[in-house]
């Protein structure tokens, strides 16, 4: 089976993730280059001391998402409408392979500071309880519990 060079790469994971490694060579003497980050699936791979994955762009992705809703519907749909819109089309983006990826503490807070900021945005306040309480009346439950 022929290797596709310019859809492939090598990355590290372990205690040596750092080490500068020579570039791999085909049999037919074409270079596969070595990467900090690969996206698999849709999921940004990382190299590291252990396996771990980056939700950068996820975060992006439930940005543009939201504000793409928000920017339609924004200041004429209900309150109801646009939290029901986020946690059907932007939660979901969010949240995609936290059921399989190892996520850690400072990453499921910075998941949450997205959604809160969403949030903030809605309702224009700063005040994180007045965040919190609409989110449970809103039942939008924080990341954590979303993924676990």
């Amino acid at each position: 089976m022929a290797i596709n060079v310019a859809k492939s790469l090598c990355m590290r994971i372990g205690p040596r993730h750092s080490v500068k490694c020579m570039n791999i060579r085909t049999v037919t003497s074409r270079e596969i280059l070595w990467c900090d980050k690969i996206k698999y699936l849709g999921i940004d791979l990382v190299s590291a001391r252990v396996f771990k994955c980056s939700y950068d762009n996820a975060k992006c992705k439930f940005y543009r998402t939201f504000n793409a809703i928000f920017g339609k519907v924004g200041r004429s749909a209900s309150e109801a409408a646009i939290i029901q819109l986020l946690k059907t089309k932007c939660l979901p983006v969010l949240c995609y392979s936290l059921d399989v990826c190892p996520i850690n503490r400072d990453q499921i807070r910075s998941l949450d500071y997205a959604i809160h900021s969403c949030f903030r945005k809605k309702f224009s306040t700063r005040d994180q309880s007045v965040v919190e309480q609409c989110m449970v009346f809103f039942d939008c439950h924080p990341v954590y519990d979303t993924s676990v």
